[in-house]
């Protein structure tokens, strides 16, 4: 004669689950911050943050803005007329700056009754505080950068303490993202050469 035996079913009050939760919540408040920390590190390594200091970049960025950098701007191409970038000031490489690139490597600039010119050519600048009262001539030499404040007359820059290597760059400002009411897009791919 054969004989039959039932599937046994789990009798509910025997489950374990209430002794295993408070390793459950654990685990997953562990795993939330090893994501969180991954995650800061990330963007950590593509971007910074930094804090503008003083009034140089005037009227485009004010004293006490958040400013988010992108590090991998020039990884994958090169600076641009124009472009907003920080950088290791040269004289002492603790020191972070905030600047326009004017200059390329080999361009001419100059700067003459109040204009900037690159290369004979006259730049639109409608970031500038005020156009520059002074008057100069400079030579960029292969991987450096000419930069200048858009507070022109109020701006310790390339007119004062030389060219920015290449190499000296951290990266191109791309926003202002505080405070809040400021918030505004720093990088435009436009031209800045007037016409002739």
């Amino acid at each position: 004669m054969e004989s039959f035996r039932p599937e046994t079913i789990p009798n509910p009050n025997t489950s374990k689950e209430p002794r295993s939760k408070p390793f459950r919540v654990l685990f997953d408040i562990l795993e939330t911050v090893i994501l969180s920390l991954l995650l800061f590190i990330g963007i950590d390594a593509v971007t910074a943050r930094i804090r503008v200091d003083g009034q140089s970049m005037e009227p485009t960025l004010q004293s006490g803005e958040f400013v988010i950098v992108n590090k991998l701007a020039y990884k994958l191409s090169a600076p641009e007329l124009s472009d907003v970038i920080v950088f290791h000031y040269p004289r002492d490489p603790k020191i972070e700056y905030i600047k326009r690139v004017i200059g390329l490597p080999g361009d001419v600039v100059k700067i003459t009754n109040g204009s900037v010119l690159v290369n004979e050519q006259q730049l639109d600048e409608p970031y500038i505080k005020a156009p520059p009262n002074y008057q100069a001539e400079w030579t960029v030499p292969e991987d450096s950068l000419f930069v200048l404040g858009d507070n022109r007359n109020n701006s310790s820059d390339s007119r004062t303490w030389g060219m920015v290597p290449v190499e000296n760059i951290i990266g191109r400002a791309e926003l202002i993202y505080w405070p809040p009411d400021n918030w505004g897009v720093l990088h435009f791919s436009s031209a800045v050469a007037a016409g002739p």
